[in-house]
């Protein structure tokens, strides 16, 4: 059973388009909504949409910052070296410079989150499945 299902049509930002840019360093499908961005702001603001089992690869943001706000399903989020955080809505996650994390859906829930972010990512591995399902 898909759980919250509802938000690949209706949530509180728009769902956006199929992440095609980043299809490369995803794992299943991710929808991408640009809510800022603009070039005279240094902040990037996008509403990200995974399907069930959808994450990223490890990442790190250089000269920046990431800051996710949960707003919708269930997901993940996990640092290098310490254990996944369950993720649901109203959750925070702060991610400062140079720490290697990646974030993404359950297995069996839609997930939703703002993304707000500084600085240049370098997308590095894939999660691997071991990792993932081990959760």
């Amino acid at each position: 059973m898909v759980k919250n299902e509802q938000l690949k049509e209706k949530q509180l930002f728009t769902v956006g388009k199929p992440n095609d840019a980043y299809q490369d360093v995803f794992v299943g499908q991710s929808y991408l909504s640009m809510l800022v961005n603009e070039p005279d702001i240094n902040v990037n603001v996008g509403n990200v949409t995974f399907e069930p089992g959808c994450r990223n690869n490890w990442h790190i943001h250089h000269d920046g910052f990431q800051i996710l706000l949960v707003t919708g399903g269930e997901g993940w989020y996990q640092e290098e070296g310490k254990p996944a955080q369950h993720l649901v809505p109203g959750d925070v996650v702060v991610t400062k410079d140079g720490i290697k994390h990646w974030h993404g859906a359950t297995k069996d829930s839609w997930f939703s989150h703002v993304a707000i972010t500084a600085g240049t990512p370098e997308w590095l591995e894939a999660v691997s499945d071991t990792i993932y399902d081990a959760l």
